[in-house]
């Protein structure tokens, strides 16, 4: 890791808001770009971080990792017997449009565009572009249904007066929320 990099990244872990992050990453033209209404989780500087562009209203949950790079380029060129010119280091831009979440422990690997109204989930690692309007996941990450069905399935799963409030979630809505998870797996004749 560079210098910078690792300048970079310590800022970063410095600033436990997002917004702060953000505003950070920005100024200082960290990435190839970062639209509007943004938020990164993540605390580290990706490796060439400048062929990643971040669209506008895009959520990153935490540990989204941007494989730029590869390194197999360092095996192939240790090949026994393997002659000619030396293998490059394979690179590549990134890039997430308008209107996108990516979940948790999602891994983009470089060449990928990931389409407006997206949503990737958790765990899932990214190795073609996602079409716009779609829900994807798995590894590697799979078609599951459009947006708008995504949307439609999107239901209140709890009251809204008791929302959690500044990260904490009241007594009345962990109560509620155990029930509910009870409920979904008494057996139907009880």
């Amino acid at each position: 890791m560079t210098g910078k990099r690792l300048w970079q990244t310590l800022r970063l872990w410095s600033m436990m808001s997002s917004a702060k992050r953000v505003r950070y990453l920005r100024k200082n033209h960290v990435f190839g770009a970062i639209g509007e209404n943004v938020t990164i989780m993540d605390r580290k500087v990706p490796l060439y971080a400048k062929l990643i562009r971040i669209h506008n209203n895009v959520r990153l949950a935490s540990n989204v990792t941007f494989a730029t790079h590869d390194i197999t380029h360092f095996v192939l060129n240790k090949l026994p017997g393997r002659e000619g010119p030396k293998a490059l280091e394979t690179i590549g831009c990134i890039e997430l449009m308008d209107n996108v979440f990516v979940g948790t422990n999602t891994t983009i690997v470089n060449g990928v565009r990931i389409g407006p109204n997206a949503v990737v989930a958790a765990g899932s690692v990214v190795t073609k572009d996602v079409p716009e309007n779609s829900v994807v996941g798995g590894v590697p990450a799979r078609y599951i249904c459009s947006f708008d069905e995504w949307l439609a399935r999107r239901k209140n799963t709890y009251p809204a007066e008791l929302a959690p409030k500044h990260q904490e979630v009241s007594d009345e809505l962990v109560r509620y929320m155990w029930e509910e998870f009870e409920n979904k797996r008494k057996p139907a004749d009880s």
